[in-house]
Order: structure tokens, then sequence, then C-alpha cells
């Protein structure tokens, strides 16, 4: 047995819309429902259903960390910090002195990831024991509930901001045409990048860009 009692993980770094959103998951692997997986490896359905049975379960809690767009866009930070940030933002809400935690290694390296979190839940005066491992959604099923809970609060972001502009935005990330075209058609409707936009992202200056020449040329 790991003896590990919380998994995290966090879903949304690499997107150019929305959030990153990290979830810790505090409870018994022997009391996780069947077919946890890695929330890549689901459906979305699949998902939603796992996720809905860990909330209603009484023996797990679940800790939902959330960094903003905002955040992401300050030039004083960086998404190795703020991964970590998302983790001690959600591992605060269910750990208990004493805790044995692993996460999926936001970092090259695992020993400084882990230390780095072991710093953040310190701060808020929680002493736990953290071990960063990459591939730790795969290898650790509280992991892999924690994949799940925040890849579903994460899509539930995407809707919201979807239902905010009336349209599909799609899942967020630069390579989903769907994200490509509501980025593209409001740039040249508003000329400028909406809201929801990670605007430090290559993706939106290079549509940016792309806006302002064509403007330029039909002058």
């Amino acid at each position: 047995m790991s003896g590990y009692r919380i998994g995290v993980d966090e879903a949304g770094k690499g997107p150019v819309l929305g959030p990153m959103v990290a979830a810790a998951v505090g409870g018994e692997t022997s009391e996780l429902p069947d077919g946890i997986a890695d929330s890549k490896r689901l459906s979305a359905t699949t998902r939603e259903s796992l996720a809905t049975e860990l909330r209603e379960n009484p023996a797990f809690a679940i800790g939902v960390g959330v960094v903003t767009v905002e955040e992401i866009d300050d030039p004083e930070t960086d998404m190795n910090q703020l991964t970590v940030a998302a983790h001690v933002r959600a591992i605060k809400q269910v750990a208990e002195a004493g805790d044995r935690i692993i996460v999926d290694a936001g970092d090259v390296s695992e020993s400084r990831f882990g230390c780095r979190i072991t710093e953040g839940v310190s701060a808020e005066d929680i002493d736990v024991d953290v071990t960063a491992e990459h591939g730790a959604d795969d290898s650790y099923t509280l992991v892999a509930a924690g994949s799940i809970i925040a890849k579903v609060e994460r899509d539930q972001w995407m809707n919201t901001i979807g239902m905010q502009y009336d349209q599909p935005v799609g899942s967020g990330y630069p390579s989903d045409p769907t994200t490509r075209a509501f980025l593209a058609a409001y740039i040249e409707t508003h000329n400028e990048i909406p809201d929801c936009a990670r605007r430090s992202w290559s993706t939106c200056r290079d549509l940016l860009a792309a806006a302002e020449q064509s403007a330029l040329e039909e002058f």
C-alpha cells in the first residue's frame, strides 16, 4: 500500500482560454469507485459520472484550486509557480497535519515541485509530506481521481465562458479549431483579445497581429 491519503492533479496548464484548475481528492484508495483512471483516458460522460460519484461520497474530501487568466498573464510569475499555487489552494482545503500527499509533478524536477508544494501548504500552518512524480495520474488512483475532478471543473468553466459569449469556445487549447475560430472572430470584430483569453500566449498575439495587418491592408 502506498499510504498516501490525498492525490492531486491539475487541468488547463496549456490552453489559451480559461483558468487552470487543480483538484485534491482525500480519502482511502479502497473506497474509490470502479473505472477511475487518468482523465485523458476517459470520455466526457464517464468523467462527469465519476466526478459526481466522488463528490457525493462522504468518504472523500475534495478541494479545488483555481488560477485565473489574470494571474497567468502577470509578468511577475510563471506557470511553474502558478501550478504550485493551484495545487496548494486545492490541498489546503482537505489536508490535515501529517497527511501523506502524492501529486502529479508539474515541473521537470519532481523534487523541486514537491518541495515547493510542501512549503506552500506549510505556510498555511499545515505540515504535510508531499511526494511529486511524473505520470502520477497513471500510477496512483487518488491522483487520477484528482485529474477527473480538475478536468470536469475546468470543462464547466469553459461551458460558462461559452454562455457568456453566446457561442462555442471549444476546449480552449490552441490546437482546437473551435477555439481558434472563436478567437479570430472576436479579434476581427472587436480588435482586441477577449477577457477569457491568456493575452500573454503566442496564439493571442499572433491572431491579433494578423487582424491588425489585415486591417492595414484594407486601409
